[in-house]
């Protein structure tokens, strides 16, 4: 409270300076003695004296208001030093009353007062008033109170208006800082703003960012529906060695697959496969068959499709193998695959069989 108190101090000082209207000699030397018992921290003997001399007063000509409202302001100084932020913020809110006409002393008394009903807990209050504030400065307010007031909505779950004013705070903020940013994510996200989240995510990515802000990105690029920027994010974080997990390499394949790059996919699949960071069973088998198969590389697609079955000794992978080379033109390879899938058992292999050899390109 000790900073607070500072400011009503100067505060006061400055209207004595430029009272309007004059005050009369009494009353100057009175308030100046208040002001002096204020600093030395007889707290109880100014509210008393304050507030008597703004009670006889309020009900006066202009110079008697003026005064009272200072009486007020001296009152609420001497509370918030008595650590009770609500009744000082109350002293302040009829300060404002009786000064309706000084607008520049009412409009700092209404800034103090937000940080009061801050202090004793009144949040809604504090947001609303400072929002009245930020209003009535327009663009002469500080960044940083903007940013106050959207922090505050945040703190009360006050998601809409948060990101109302979230747009205000970064108009007037020529480059966020790092809590800005985390501000602003957590606002665009509990509105669902997941377009705007990722822009401000990419723009803050570099090489020095860690693993949690790269997989953060990426999982927005998912949400936006834009499974490429995901995977291209997942890819630069896992070569920047930010992301080195099992769990992650198996991420960059997903992405890729659905990233529309599924050879990049196939070519990481081998990469492991073949240094044993990746177990050579059938689901490894299976994804790098449908990767090459995706990226429609017809000799890499065939070839891992070959490996797949012959490691399954399904019918099933055998007849597949047999389809994917019966349609791209790979004939011998088919009849091969769709016959040992026949003697496996499958029952659709004869049909494919029957097809091949009624083939024109067959009987050639």
């Amino acid at each position: 409270m000790r900073v607070w108190g500072c400011i009503c101090l100067i505060g006061l000082w400055a209207s004595f300076a430029n009272a309007s209207p004059a005050l009369p000699g009494d009353i100057i030397g009175d308030l100046n003695r208040l002001q002096t018992q204020l600093r030395d921290a007889q707290y109880a003997s100014v509210v008393s004296r304050a507030t008597q001399q703004a009670t006889r007063l309020q009900t006066g000509n202009a110079a008697d208001r003026w005064a009272s409202a200072l009486y007020q302001q001296l009152a609420a100084n001497a509370l918030a030093h008595q650590g009770q932020p609500g009744d000082a913020a109350n002293r302040l809110v009829q300060a404002r009353e009786l000064a309706a006409g000084e607008q520049a002393q009412v409009a700092r008394w209404l800034r103090e007062e937000v940080s009061l009903r801050h202090a004793a807990g009144q949040t809604t209050q504090a947001s609303d008033l400072l929002a009245e504030w930020l209003e009535s400065q327009g663009a002469g307010a500080p960044a940083e109170d903007y940013w106050k007031l959207t922090r505050w909505l945040a703190d009360d779950q006050r998601w809409q208006e948060a990101a109302e004013w979230l747009e205000r705070s970064l108009n007037q903020t020529a480059e966020p800082d790092a809590t800005q940013r985390r501000l602003a994510l957590v606002v665009y996200q509990r509105t669902q703003q997941t377009d705007q989240a990722l822009d401000l995510l990419l723009g803050g990515l570099d090489e020095g960012s860690d693993g949690a802000h790269w997989r953060q990105a990426a999982g927005l690029a998912q949400q936006s529906g834009q499974p490429g920027i995901a995977a291209a994010l997942w890819d630069t974080a896992w070569k920047l060695g930010r992301l080195d997990e099992d769990g992650d390499r198996w991420q960059l394949i997903h992405l890729h697959m659905a990233g529309g790059t599924p050879a990049r996919a196939a070519e990481y699949l081998e990469t492991w496969l073949e240094s044993g960071d990746i177990v050579r069973d059938e689901t490894s088998l299976r994804l790098l068959a449908n990767a090459w198969h995706q990226a429609r590389d017809r000799t890499q697609a065939l070839d891992a499709w070959q490996a797949l079955a012959t490691l399954s000794k399904e019918g099933s992978d055998w007849r597949q193998y047999g389809q994917l080379a019966f349609a791209w033109g790979q004939d011998e390879r088919a009849e091969k695959a769709l016959s040992r899938a026949q003697s496996l058992g499958d029952d659709q292999a004869g049909e494919w069989l029957a097809t091949l050899e009624q083939s024109p390109r067959y009987s050639l």
